[in-house]
């Protein structure tokens, strides 16, 4: 098959299942696939994945990760020792584990085409991912708290593993309670990278955007927990703060002195 043509297989495969977009016109464009595709893995509801799809699905996904231009955490220079700061597409870097800002079903993003980390990272990784976080929260048997996080395989990312942790929500005034929440946020997952062997991490703007949390306060958190475990721990992890936007950047680079 040709790329063009495992887009449109996998966009047949998944049409098979009953939701909103099965009676969907293919369009012509390549975009109009793309953004097709990407609404059906949207709402994809959990369930056995058949070995075909899975490996149409890796082919064609691997080769539009690589199109992006994939970043090593070698071509990075650290601001300080073991300590990176980047920024771009957090599907596009490779290294051991990339942190995912989740929800609390930690199912990922069903909204169609929604610009979120949760819904950028489920559709880079494929549909393995999802599949993967049903079993987990499945045999959990609720929903995933504050402050903690779970580990899944990378699948078809070029990081091997993705961290999902669930970040406070600031609707109102900022508490000390939403501050110690997303502390823990950071310190669970690099807590539980280290139990898995990685040596490198990198973390989103966690809670920041629709969650609500302020971005300078959450920045000085992430630097400050990130440090103090570092220095408590005798850890030698290398830590990536990748942020998106440019305002994300100036904050981080201020804190960083960089």
């Amino acid at each position: 098959m040709t790329h063009e043509e495992q887009r449109i297989w996998l966009i047949k495969e998944l049409q098979k299942d009953r939701s909103q977009l099965s009676h969907y016109r293919i369009p012509n464009d390549e975009q109009g696939q793309k953004d097709l595709l990407r609404g059906l893995m949207n709402i994809w509801m959990p369930k056995p994945i058949s070995e075909e799809y899975l490996r149409i699905e890796s082919e064609y996904l691997r080769a539009e990760n690589e199109a992006k231009g994939i970043t090593k955490i070698s071509d990075l220079t650290p601001v300080e020792k073991d300590l990176y700061l980047w920024q771009g597409d957090i599907t596009t870097l490779s290294c051991d584990a990339v942190v995912n800002a989740a929800n609390a079903q930690l199912l990922g993003c069903f909204r169609v085409l929604h610009s979120c980390i949760d819904n950028c990272l489920h559709i880079a990784a494929g549909l393995s991912l999802r599949y993967r976080c049903f079993e987990i929260m499945s045999e959990q048997g609720h929903e995933e708290p504050t402050g903690q996080a779970k580990i899944t395989p990378g699948y078809n990312l070029p990081s091997q593993y993705v961290l999902h942790t669930v970040g406070p929500i600031v609707s109102g005034r900022l508490t000390e309670e939403h501050c110690e929440l997303l502390k823990s946020c950071y310190l669970s997952c690099l807590k539980l990278a280290e139990e898995n062997g990685c040596e490198s991490i990198a973390f989103c703007c966690i809670s920041t955007g629709v969650f609500g949390f302020p971005q300078h306060k959450a920045a000085e958190i992430a630097v400050s927990t990130v440090k103090e475990y570092k220095k408590t721990t005798s850890s030698d992890i290398k830590v990536i703060f990748n942020v998106f936007k440019d305002d994300d950047l100036m904050i981080y680079r201020n804190l960083l002195n960089c």
